[in-house]
């Protein structure tokens, strides 16, 4: 059992990284470990270290924590996530920061961080303890040689998260088809446009398969030949002996770049790629009755496939122009229209109000006051490819009033104030 965790963990760090996880181990596994743990020690040249002596104190816990840490905190979950929640969350972190795969100075003790509280937070007994008691409940044992010390995160949720399986799985070369990158694009669309449907043009850049290679990246006429350092698989095995035994890991095979064939020319004009990227116009069908932030997905347009694969799709998401006369919301139109204060007064059966379907006359009542809205049926905007299906037209009424009057007018407007008292 100790010899697997070893093989296990030798595959993701480095030998002198081992020390900090295998001493946790000696007060359970016995000597076996503690050999371990001295050639981990010794055989890394480039490190100098003392012989720890019969004399030392405690063993060192699998990552120093304060008193402060907060294991839910440091998995980004909350303390009623779920078992799946909490792995899901550790299997993320742990491709992000493992030392393997990110560089940064505090990433090693970034990583420790994450599986110890991964530890507790998936053992149901270390977690009912911690929820109680904080870390205080997880006593002087926890990442040393009590009932619950060891390093207990799975090491097959890492593998699974590096390589999209467990442990024992190999990776080989993808042969077949991948579809290619969905695209997006923003068009601005007249207001009218928008309201009634139509053509629109886009331009775009994107990939496309290379005609002179047919997609394949080689030359035409040139020889491709299986790999003969990997066989066609993609992938080398590598062995490695240790104190305990000896253990393979396989790795990008170096000759073949991982594609399992050497080819003796690649193509000239897509460079081996297989696509080549150009610009082009793309119609747009635009549906009457279209709003804002929607968004259209036209098959096809987007980056070719490789390995003979599909194309993706082009992704069209509308953005409707402002109209100087019109304001829109759903399906209802709205605008402003003035009158005289004549016939804001005697009423008028024939105020011309354009629409977007072009001018119409609208019925002005008697006693019009201003910002009073009138309706007029079915001259708003469609609903969604129901071109026959719309709204009303909403129009706001404002009264002018002259700053100025004729003789003739004031002595009229002095009669009818004289009438009113």
């Amino acid at each position: 059992q100790m010899r697997s965790a070893y093989l296990l963990l030798t595959s993701f760090l480095h030998l002198s990284q081992l020390e900090s996880f295998l001493l946790p181990l000696s007060a359970k596994y016995g000597s076996a470990v503690k050999h371990s743990t001295s050639f981990a020690r010794n055989s890394n040249t480039n490190e100098k270290r003392q012989p720890r002596g019969h004399g030392s104190a405690k063993l060192p816990r699998l990552v120093p924590l304060s008193m402060a840490a907060d294991f839910y905190q440091t998995l980004g979950v909350s303390r009623n996530a779920s078992t799946a929640e909490i792995k899901s969350s550790f299997r993320k972190l742990a491709r992000e920061f493992h030392p393997d795969v990110n560089d940064s100075p505090d990433a090693d003790e970034k990583f420790k961080t994450i599986s110890a509280a991964y530890e507790v937070l998936s053992n149901p007994d270390l977690k009912a303890r911690y929820d109680q008691f904080g870390e205080a409940g997880l006593g002087s044992g926890f990442g040393g040689g009590g009932p619950s010390a060891g390093f207990e995160v799975d090491l097959g949720d890492i593998f699974e998260s590096f390589f999209g399986g467990g442990g024992g799985r190999s990776s080989r070369r993808n042969t077949s088809p991948m579809k290619g990158e969905d695209l997006r694009v923003d068009l601005d669309i007249p207001f009218k446009v928008a309201c009634f449907g139509g053509e629109e043009r886009v331009r775009i850049r994107h990939t496309e398969s290379c005609t002179t290679c047919s997609g394949s990246g080689v030359k035409p006429g040139a020889k491709v030949s299986t790999c003969g350092q990997c066989g066609g698989s993609g992938v080398v095995t590598q062995l490695q002996r240790t104190p305990l035994g000896t253990f393979q890991s396989q790795t990008t095979c170096p000759n073949c770049r991982g594609n399992g064939q050497q080819v003796e020319e690649y193509c000239g004009t897509c460079s081996g790629q297989g696509v080549v990227e150009k610009s082009k116009q793309v119609k747009v069908k635009v549906p009457p009755g279209v709003e804002p932030g929607m968004k259209m997905r036209i098959k096809g347009e987007g980056d070719a496939g490789r390995k003979n694969g599909p194309s993706g799709d082009l992704y069209v998401f509308m953005n409707i122009k402002s109209d100087p006369k019109f304001r829109r919301e759903g399906t209802s139109i709205y605008s402003d229209v003035s009158v005289s204060y004549l016939d804001a007064i005697l009423g008028n059966d024939k105020v011309t109000v354009e629409t977007i379907d072009g001018k119409v006359n609208m019925k002005v009542p008697p006693g019009t006051q201003p910002e009073t809205v009138l309706r007029i049926r079915g001259k708003g905007a469609p609903q969604l490819n129901k071109i026959n299906n719309r709204g009303d037209h909403f129009v706001k009424i404002g009264v002018q009033i002259p700053k100025s009057l004729t003789k003739d007018e004031r002595e009229i407007i002095d009669k009818l104030k004289k009438i009113q008292k």
